[in-house]
């Protein structure tokens, strides 16, 4: 693309000796969801207020102890939601819900009205500062804007006593809306002269939400200018630093966890980042990052799919399916060699403690922590490879492949796979294994067999001898065929060389049960080696163990790689 002139470069802060690429998050911010108000206004339906309650009840039951729920001087819709909420007790003695409203005294009051009985509320008050807002929006200085951010502080002390009265706790918060976009000396001198009005201390903090209204620059001079802020604004200890990301750019998540680096210790965002355009910071997936390095997120996100589905039901918004931890893909791989690593740090972790280190490639943390399965792990398409065919059919089926067998069934899998251009169901693969290796029965299929069991003299060391008798189909040509030998393989092996069936030498054998009680089988594992050289797996399955290995030597003649 041609450069045109329209856009220009982020301009670094005058930042020296910065402190935040040294430090690491070792706690939980303060979550406050946002859902109910940013993410319900960016919804194409916008959920109504049985929806919103339903929704209400889910963000407590995942732990949020700050849930936004709406701007009451909005609409009727938005205030008799909030009434709602307060009049049928619907929120807990330890959640704080906020309001949001412009810094206007006629709708401060209506919003103060809204949330009469509550007893803990939020007031959360913004206005645009951005040089472009106050250019376009308003037509008006930075004094004119500094002026009716405070002149909005001194509305809510006016009319405070409308709640306070009836024993509501009441907290602040400021928001200089568009922060990212804002001179960062002019984000601080507006923040101080509300701080000042509201007068802030450490028993009565102000609240001071920096937004990302529109995500504009890197997330390394985001955090930059959180930590600028932090350091420069006085009296920080009066204070709480809150961040509110946007996705415009789609680094929300680096741009607020860079940001908790920074200073910030409240942190507002949706539910897999809903939000307007691009979307909010997504909360799930930065407290499951946290989680992801031992750290508790104090959110409760143990079953994703529920959660998921409870969202969507109620968003009507799809979660993309390589979303991060709740995305349908995210613990798939289709990868060969990414599948064959997955199966076996998975069975060697089967016999390790609950709580050993989580290490198993190319899955960040264990599904089970999310309610997710593993049985959709490994998928199979045209890209797969051996590793993941063998951990199909033995995490499904119960058919463990001998290591040398398994490239040979991965290759019909994926032959199969890329032949229909789409992804094998786990049954499919299974079909597709007992079509190739258990059922057939051409060119060779046994029609009778008997075996008799030969001991030698009473204490002759003669060793006991099985001999088998049979009737043999070998390319529809009928035989009837006997011999001797040490077992009833042996002499079904023996026997075979009566019919003109390739000559062959069995040269691996391996055997396993399958079931339980008394669907229990054998499944026995046979290569043959002709005696051109060529070397082929069979497989055989019959609940007498002798049979399965002679149903696998008919499977290894009747193989056909194509």
């Amino acid at each position: 693309m041609k450069i045109n002139g329209k856009y220009s470069a982020t301009q670094p802060l005058p930042m020296e000796n910065r402190l935040w690429p040294s430090k690491k998050i070792t706690k939980a911010p303060v979550w406050c969801s946002v859902d109910l108000r940013d993410g319900n206004q960016a919804l194409k339906d916008p959920m109504g207020i049985e929806s919103k309650l339903e929704y209400f009840s889910m963000l407590v039951r995942l732990g949020f102890k700050e849930i936004e729920v709406g701007f009451p001087s909005s609409s009727d819709t938005e205030y008799e939601f909030v009434r709602r909420l307060i009049e049928e007790k619907r929120i807990p003695d330890d959640v704080w819900i906020q309001v949001l409203s412009q810094a206007k005294d006629s709708l401060i009051k209506k919003t103060l009205e809204a949330v009469k009985g509550a007893k803990h509320v939020i007031f959360h008050i913004y206005n645009a500062t951005s040089p472009a807002q106050r250019l376009y929006n308003f037509n008006k200085s930075k004094e004119e804007i500094l002026a009716l951010a405070v002149d909005g502080v001194r509305a809510l002390k006016k009319h405070m006593h409308l709640v306070q009265a009836a024993g509501t706790q009441l907290r602040f918060e400021y928001s200089p809306e568009n922060f990212s976009q804002t001179e960062i000396e002019y984000a601080i001198q507006i923040c101080e002269a509300v701080s000042d009005e509201w007068g802030a201390s450490a028993d009565n903090k102000i609240i001071l939400n920096l937004p990302t209204t529109v995500e504009a620059s890197m997330p390394n001079h985001f955090a930059d200018m959180i930590e600028y802020f932090c350091s420069h604004i006085k009296n920080r200890e009066n204070c709480i630093i809150s961040i509110h990301n946007h996705n415009d750019r789609g680094e929300s998540i680096a741009q607020c966890e860079l940001g908790m680096l920074a200073g910030a210790e409240r942190v507002e965002g949706c539910l897999f980042g809903n939000g307007e355009r691009t979307g909010n910071l997504d909360i799930v997936t930065v407290a499951l990052n946290m989680y992801s390095q031992g750290v508790d997120p104090e959110l409760d996100f143990s079953n994703i799919p529920v959660i998921a589905e409870r969202y969507s039901h109620f968003t009507g918004m799809a979660i993309p399916p390589r979303a991060p931890y709740a995305g349908e893909l995210v613990f798939t791989a289709f990868s060969g060699s990414h599948q064959d690593a997955i199966r076996k740090a998975i069975k060697a972790r089967n016999k390790m403690p609950e709580n050993a280190l989580w290490d198993v490639p190319y899955l960040l943390i264990d599904p089970h922590d999310i309610g997710r399965e593993y049985e959709g792990i490994i998928r199979i398409n045209s890209q797969s490879g051996k590793g993941g065919a063998a951990y199909i059919l033995e995490s499904d089926y119960g058919i463990v492949l001998p290591k040398a067998m398994q490239p040979v069934v991965g290759s019909i899998i994926k032959h199969a796979a890329d032949k229909k251009q789409r992804e094998l169901e786990s049954s499919e693969i299974y079909d597709i294994f007992i079509e190739r290796w258990v059922n057939t029965k051409s060119p060779l299929n046994v029609l009778d067999i008997t075996e008799k069991h030969i001991e030698g003299e009473r204490g002759s060391d003669l060793p006991e001898q099985v001999a088998t008798i049979a009737t043999v189909e070998w390319e529809g040509k009928r035989f009837a065929i006997a011999a001797k030998g040490n077992g009833p393989l042996d002499a079904f092996v023996s026997a075979m060389k009566q019919t003109p069936a390739p000559k062959f030498n069995i040269t691996s054998f391996h055997e396993h049960s399958i079931g339980t009680g008394s669907d229990t089988h054998a499944l026995a594992y046979v290569q043959i080696t002709k005696d051109d050289g060529q070397q082929v797996w069979g497989v055989g399955k019959s609940s007498n163990v002798g049979r399965a290995g002679i149903a696998a030597v008919v499977s290894a003649l009747n193989f056909r790689k194509d």
